[in-house]
């Protein structure tokens, strides 16, 4: 019965967990708000831009780079960054939004230019 018990709680752990790191309906679509009218489209690309924002703010070591991906999140090439951006509410975490864990972690918030070239990014469907 204990061994049960146990398996109960740590599928539920797990299910809350994983519910807690998605996407989060009640903040505002960052991405969709984002104002681009500034941003040039064809520049703001992963590789001409925000690879350079993610490595220096986000893909560290002990934080979001291959080797340690905390809770998951990877953000240190195209494709992992691709789809933790389509899965996580990385916007969100991004913004200090509500009920996300305010990201960089322990930092300032970054830049407003910054940001909005991350919303952009997204907002135009991630060019690589």
């Amino acid at each position: 019965m204990a061994k049960l018990s146990v398996a109960s709680l740590f599928l539920a752990s797990t299910l809350l967990l994983a519910i807690g790191c998605g996407k989060d309906d009640t903040n505002p679509d960052y991405a969709a708000n984002a104002d681009c009218s500034a941003i040039v489209t064809a520049d703001n690309t992963y590789t001409n831009s925000i690879k350079t924002i993610l490595d220096t703010n986000c893909a560290l070591s002990g934080c979001h780079n291959a080797a340690t991906a905390t809770n998951g999140v990877n953000l240190s090439d195209y494709a992992s960054a691709k789809q933790t951006f389509e899965t996580k509410d990385v916007l969100c975490a991004v913004h200090h939004g509500s009920g996300c864990p305010p990201m960089p972690k322990g930092g300032a918030q970054l830049a407003n230019n910054l940001i909005n070239q991350i919303d952009c990014w997204v907002k135009n469907g991630y060019a690589e």
